[in-house]
């Protein structure tokens, strides 16, 4: 059956369409680095560019993470961004070619590109990443970390040797956290303090979400006196003896527990140390929940307990108190200032800092509607996460 001159027209039709979604979409690649630069994506609640691309528009993690990639290799990649642009290529090959084109090799990748599978693209590209990751291998044999107690145990010293993109991650993870961590008196311009001072709560953080209480439970042994005394001092098991004030902030947080013990170290009490749900109320958690309750999120694999009134405030350990909150977003809530809400119809609703309601979603479109040339408005309201299986009426 031949061609006719309506089906000439449609394929015309179709291929210009392609064009303007390959302009919008290398557009919005570019507002993407863009807003990289220049946003704290906690602000947004997402850890970070491809984070909040996954939740914005329901894409893949793994997509997001290659378009994100992509966008900064178009800002220096001028051919590809060309070929992009016009609809040359589309943006499957555009963010495969991305990973390994250079300025030298762009213009010969893009011919071969145009007529080769998406496919093909992405095998080579496996291949380059894997020539590099050999590369790194023997660097990452040499790998190590070390620690020891000095100065009659008042100091500890940690040494580490890592290759050069972890080192980076660690570098990244204590300077941001360092960002957001309270200045001591006298401090303000110390930033290697606050560096340490950020090691010390990622650790802090790691034990209070370890699933073996005994093994992660850091003890302090307290005598009486310390309780009424800051002379006495407290022995933390297989550490340091330290002052008893210090053993009273550490308390305050952590997995920390303490025993009090009277003449001839006899035991008089053992504090609690445990606000960790039981493990029937963990499974009945995660089958209601599903995953993070935090909206578009829905994480599953790093998703924790949290307690919606804070457990060292009186909040009960149990399902009503209780939501699923991935690591990233549990941190929101306890160090960013975010809250969460659980309605009495069981609905849980999200706030930023700021205390205003966390939408879901891209913004309200007002664009012109394709069918009647108005615009084209979605009222959003505040996000309300809803136990799967029940209907909003």
């Amino acid at each position: 059956m031949s061609k006719t001159l309506q089906d000439i027209e449609l394929v015309r039709r179709m291929d210009s369409t392609h064009v303007r979604i390959s302009s919008e979409q290398h557009e919005l690649l570019r507002l993407v680095a863009q807003a990289d630069g220049m946003f704290d994506w906690t602000d947004w609640g997402a850890r970070d560019a491809a984070h909040w691309l996954c939740m914005r528009y329901g894409i893949s993690e793994w997509k997001a993470r290659r378009w994100v990639e992509a966008a900064y290799a178009l800002e220096r990649l001028p051919l590809l961004s060309a070929a992009f642009a016009s609809g040359k290529l589309g943006i499957d090959k555009v963010v495969e070619l991305a990973r390994f084109a250079t300025v030298e090799t762009e213009s010969r990748l893009i011919t071969w590109g145009r007529r080769v599978s998406c496919a093909s693209i992405r095998r080579k590209g496996d291949l380059a990443v894997r020539e590099a990751a050999e590369k790194m291998r023997e660097v990452a044999q040499d790998r190590s970390v070390s620690w020891w107690f000095y100065d009659d145990d008042r100091r500890f010293r940690l040494e580490a040797e890592l290759p050069g993109a972890e080192g980076a991650m660690v570098a990244k993870a204590l300077g941001r956290l360092a960002e957001t961590l309270p200045v001591m008196p006298g401090e303000e311009s110390s930033l290697d303090a606050r560096r340490a001072d950020a090691l010390v709560a990622l650790a802090d953080s790691r034990i209070a979400q370890d699933a073996d209480p005994d093994r992660a439970t850091i003890v302090v042994h307290a005598d009486l006196e310390a309780l009424v005394s800051d002379d006495v001092r407290c022995e933390i098991e297989g550490g340091p003896v330290i002052p008893a004030e210090t053993a009273r902030r550490l308390l305050c947080h952590s997995r920390f527990q303490t025993v009090l013990e009277g003449e001839g170290d006899r035991v008089l009490e053992v504090g609690r140390m445990s606000r960790e749900p039981a493990a029937w109320m963990i499974r009945q958690l995660r089958h209601r929940d599903r995953g993070c309750t935090f909206p578009g999120c829905g994480t599953r694999r790093f998703a924790e307990a949290h307690h919606i009134v804070w457990w060292r405030n009186g909040g009960r350990t149990d399902l009503d108190n209780l939501a699923l909150i991935c690591s990233f977003h549990h941190r929101l809530v306890h160090e960013y200032g975010w809250t969460i809400r659980r309605d009495a119809d069981g609905m849980i609703r999200w706030f930023d800092q700021r205390g205003s309601p966390h939408h879901a979603g891209p913004s309200p479109s007002r664009e012109p509607s394709p069918r009647t040339g108005g615009p084209m408005v979605r009222a959003e309201e505040p996000f309300a996460w809803r136990p799967p299986g029940k209907v909003a009426v």
